[in-house]
């Protein structure tokens, strides 16, 4: 469900796995170029479609014989798609989130959408340093599906998995999609250092800090902070804080060059999560008493028209001294608590 560059690349690796995918687009203009051309030119061009992609902008065709559905659009839409899939999809379909982002109003993750929309089905999460062109290269790429029923992760592992997808699994599926959602302010972050001429140094020290406070916040909502150490935390943040394949990383570039975020955001001509995500997680921060300074300074930059130069005072000055927060006899102490 969702026709951008990921859900192409996942509908894709699916087929070629021989199985048979109903690939929902919301134009059916759209969808009947794709069906026709086999490509998605608006999002992935020259990338060909395996002959097993059906492509629809006929939400019940799509998944009333569905026994996984993928649903990869957009944060601000997730809830509207979802609501109506839900009426068509089987009773026993897994639903499972690729959507990186938080729902304004409600603080909610997308498999708590997902969970809302339909109580009785199996939710998982995809989640990792998965930049869609790469995939479509076939370079060699590891995700992770993540959710507390052994048979989904299973099923997607089953799936998904080939010679250049790896595919890993992860019971903790609220940390994984907190550190997919999270690592976006951050990428927006190092997009501006680069811009600004900061080196290897300094992305090394904002990588290694921003995992720090997304730890932090994850472990004060109930995160396995050690979650954060695997592809869907530290991977997806190095990848997403290291190149402009990553829309995020752009939007950051953009702003360190002098655009207003109207104009980085058209620049960039995609949807970023970073900018919504940065606004509602420092509102939670502040809630909850977490000390997040990055994520801090980047909302002042965006929403305060604050200088660039005064989110890396707050790094240099304003930052606790202590460098690893979370160690492995932390969890022996909670393991023998």
């Amino acid at each position: 469900m969702g026709g951008g560059s990921f859900g192409t690349v996942i509908a894709n690796i699916i087929a070629d796995n021989g199985h048979i995918v109903e690939f929902w687009m919301r134009s059916a203009d759209v969808a009947a170029e794709v069906n026709r051309t086999r490509e998605n030119a608006n999002y992935l061009p020259g990338y060909q479609l395996n002959e097993r992609v059906m492509v629809t902008a006929d939400m019940a065709e799509a998944v009333t014989d569905a026994d996984v559905i993928f649903v990869a659009v957009p944060s601000k839409s997730f809830r509207e798609v979802v609501s109506k899939l839900v009426k068509f999809a089987p009773p026993g379909a897994m639903l499972v989130s690729t959507t990186k982002g938080i729902e304004p109003g409600t603080f909610l993750l997308m498999s708590q959408i997902l969970q809302q929309e339909s109580p009785k089905a199996k939710v998982g999460v995809l989640s990792g340093p998965n930049l869609a062109k790469e995939i479509a290269l076939k370079h060699l790429t590891g995700t992770v599906i993540a959710s507390p029923h052994e048979d989904v992760r299973e099923r997607v592992k089953e799936i998904l998995a080939s010679a250049t997808f790896r595919v890993y699994t992860n019971d903790d599926m609220f940390g994984v999609e907190l550190g997919g959602s999270l690592k976006n302010i951050y990428a927006i972050i190092a997009g501006m250092a680069s811009a600004i001429g900061m080196g290897y140094n300094t992305n090394s020290m904002l990588v290694t800090r921003s995992l720090t406070e997304m730890a932090r916040f994850g472990r004060e909502l109930g995160a396995d902070p050690m979650t954060f150490l695997g592809l869907a935390g530290v991977g997806d943040l190095v990848v997403t804080c290291s190149t402009p394949l990553s829309r995020n990383f752009r939007i950051g570039q953009a702003l360190g060059s002098g655009k207003s975020i109207e104009a980085a955001t058209v620049e960039v001509g995609q949807v970023a999560e970073g900018v919504n995500t940065v606004k509602l997680v420092k509102e939670k921060a502040d809630e909850l008493g977490v000390y997040m300074p990055l994520a801090s300074g980047l909302y002042r930059i965006i929403y305060e028209q604050d200088s660039i130069e005064s989110i890396i005072a707050s790094l240099m000055m304003g930052e606790q001294a202590l460098d690893v927060e979370f160690a492995a006899k932390d969890q022996k102490t909670l393991t023998e608590e």
